[in-house]
């Protein structure tokens, strides 16, 4: 066999955009429907930082029916002469160019989200077309690009006015994304969030598929932000509000309230972007709210001297708080290439000094509030000292019976090696035993599930330890729970909620979910929670044996069309699947379909468990009857 020759020629050199086409995952991240949003956002947060910079105060954002978006500002508009290094337009070097922007100094932008310089080309790189219309000192420059950014008509002026901004106009490209239609509650949810970010910032969004238009803008920004989360929920004392300037030039906003139940909600920003795993402003923010109760408990003797401090986790208990941070470029550095995490030092102490003098001052201003979020923090902490305790009850699985429920309960699988085992989480004995038959005893483990778990959004983490089904599935996983869970303990990579397709098996589904979210929270922000979709219909040709499966009325139909001869099989639950049948349809990695479990929108997500999950039964009534349409069509 002849080896294959590393050569001069064998180093291949991609010019322009070329290494986006062929990486795109380097620069987006996937090219599932999360890549295929952020190009939305690439180009909306250059307009977002036109408002930061103080130079717009709208924003649109159009869906078109062709399948393409359009997003325009007024903003000061992208510079329209020339480029002195590309020779080319400044328009057509920002979107044919890699790392090329406005924001690698603090000239035109003292901050911003975007620091790489990249957001503009890269979608043009990942579009079918894009268009690019600029008004700025009084004309209208036109540049259009086709097929991965390549220029069909350089800038040129099409017109004049007495306005300034940029539009955007873009179709992404089928050839790289699997799913090319955007999903317009993920761009509303995403668009709000940033109105109340930005006070006084108006942004309209239009869907021409739909005649939907909404304007979005927030007179009271974060104030507004932490009533939006906290509206079904009993809240204590007034939002309270925080803004200024800390050390080294960073400007600080930040709004906290205290509710009644156990649910700790941060969501933080560093210059617009939302830092989803925190960073140093997180962790300055609590290390001065820890500070500030525990000195306020102590002066007003609430804490007694025998007593230790309260905890973080305790004195977090029942917080939403939101944090917006604005750090000069000359400062600001992310951990990893995510912006996930912002880990700028100089944040920490700024947002730990500031909050923690203006927190001091809130505290003695308002006795009544602070007495109760106190008592609250004790409470949290003799809960947390129960907690630990039935923890070790069940850390002490040796020669318990528990272990023996254990073990009769789980059927493991027989490989080591975590990051390829996976656990399904099976309703009922019946399936639980076809699964079991149908499995792969490799790397696939089941646990039967008897009946519905406890709603643990109505009970504390000392109840649901003493709960018999959640307490094996935390034995199971062996991550722990809560504030003792670790992620690098997870014995399993996918955990698969597999129940009826019912309004029983959904309920199922979602007392799990909430369950996961409430206490094991970055099992599905790692991605490691998924929901199997089992088929409903098995369709049987009479005349040849063939069998197919659909798993959804217009998939039955498609089948029926192509089948004469045949019979009907209606699956009411999995125990009625053969374990062939289960393994070929459900659990087959090869074959089965699953539907993974994430959280797009922190806020959103807190909002809607409370609502479905919680005691107010009102609000829950008031969201079914706004979003749920209980009129049938008669065939």
């Amino acid at each position: 066999m002849e080896s294959k020759k590393y050569l001069d020629s064998s180093i291949k050199v991609l010019e322009g955009l070329e290494p986006v086409r062929k990486r795109p995952g380097m620069y987006i991240g996937s090219t599932d429907v999360h890549g295929l949003h952020h190009l939305i956002w690439e180009i909306f947060d250059n307009s977002v930082d036109e408002v930061i910079s103080g130079n717009a105060d709208t924003i649109q954002l159009t869906l078109k029916k062709n399948g393409s978006i359009t997003i325009e500002d007024n903003g000061r508009g992208i510079p329209i002469g020339v480029n002195q290094t590309t020779k080319l337009s400044t328009i057509d070097t920002v979107f044919t160019v890699l790392h090329a922007g406005g924001k690698f100094d603090d000239n035109a932008y003292k901050t911003a989200g975007g620091l790489h310089g990249v957001g503009s080309s890269v979608v043009n790189a990942l579009s079918e077309w894009l268009t690019v219309t600029v008004k700025r000192e009084n004309k209208i420059v036109e540049s259009k690009y086709q097929n991965g950014g390549k220029i069909v008509q350089p800038a040129k002026v099409i017109g004049t006015t007495n306005r300034t901004g940029t539009t955007v106009s873009f179709k992404p490209d089928p050839t790289i994304f699997k799913i090319t239609k955007f999903n317009p509650s993920v761009i509303k949810e995403r668009i709000r969030e940033s109105s109340f970010l930005h006070k006084n910032l108006k942004i309209v969004f239009e869907d021409e598929n739909t005649n939907e238009n909404i304007t979005y803008f927030s007179k009271d920004g974060l104030v507004e932000y932490v009533k939006f989360i906290n509206e079904s929920k009993t809240t204590i004392g007034n939002v309270c509000n925080f803004s200024g300037k800390g050390t080294n030039n960073i400007e600080i906003d930040i709004a906290l309230q205290y509710c009644s139940d156990s649910s700790e909600t941060i969501i933080s920003f560093a210059n617009s972007v939302k830092t989803i795993e925190g960073g140093s402003h997180e962790t300055g923010f609590k290390s001065a709210l820890t500070e500030s109760i525990n000195e306020y408990a102590r002066k007003w003797n609430l804490l007694k001297d025998k007593d230790k401090n309260l905890e973080g986790d305790d004195t977090r208990e029942g917080l939403t708080a939101v944090i917006s941070v604005r750090v000069p470029e000359a400062i600001i550095s992310y951990e990893g290439q995510t912006k996930n995490k912002l880990f700028t030092q100089e944040a920490n102490t700024s947002v730990k000094k500031f909050f923690g003098e203006k927190f001091n001052f809130w505290l003695e201003e308002n006795k009544n509030t602070a007495t109760k979020v106190i008592q609250k923090a004790i409470n949290a902490r003799n809960a947390r000292l129960a907690a630990k305790k039935a923890r070790e009850d069940i850390k002490k699985i040796k020669n318990s019976k528990q272990k023996l429920l254990l073990s009769g309960k789980l059927t493991p699988a027989q490989s080591k090696n975590y990051k390829e085992n996976e656990l399904f989480l099976v309703e009922g004995d019946s399936a639980g035993g076809s699964a079991k038959l149908a499995r792969n005893k490799i790397n696939q483990a089941i646990l039967p599930l008897r009946g519905k778990i406890l709603n643990v959004e109505k009970a504390r983490l000392n109840d649901l330890l003493l709960n018999e089904e959640i307490s094996t599935i935390i034995s199971c996983l062996g991550a722990g729970v809560a504030n003792d869970f670790n992620i690098d303990d997870l014995k399993y990579n996918k955990i698969i909620i597999m129940s009826d397709a019912d309004t029983d098996g959904a309920h199922i589904q979602i007392l799990l979910l909430t369950f996961f979210y409430r206490f094991m929270k970055p099992l599905i922000e790692k991605g490691h929670v998924y929901v199997a979709l089992p088929p409903l219909f098995k369709i049987k040709s009479k005349s040849s044996n063939n069998s197919q499966y659909a798993w959804n009325e217009q998939e039955l139909e498609q089948i029926k069309s192509t089948m004469k001869n045949y019979e009907i099989q209606r699956y009411k639950g999995l125990g009625e699947m053969s374990a062939d049948q289960l393994w070929e349809t459900t659990m087959d990695p090869q074959k089965r379909s699953l539907i993974k479990v994430s959280i797009t929108d922190a806020a959103l997500a807190e909002r809607r468990v409370n609502i479905l999950m919680g005691d107010n039964s009102s609000l829950r009534k008031e969201w079914i009857d706004n979003n749920i349409d209980f009129n049938l069509e008669e065939e």
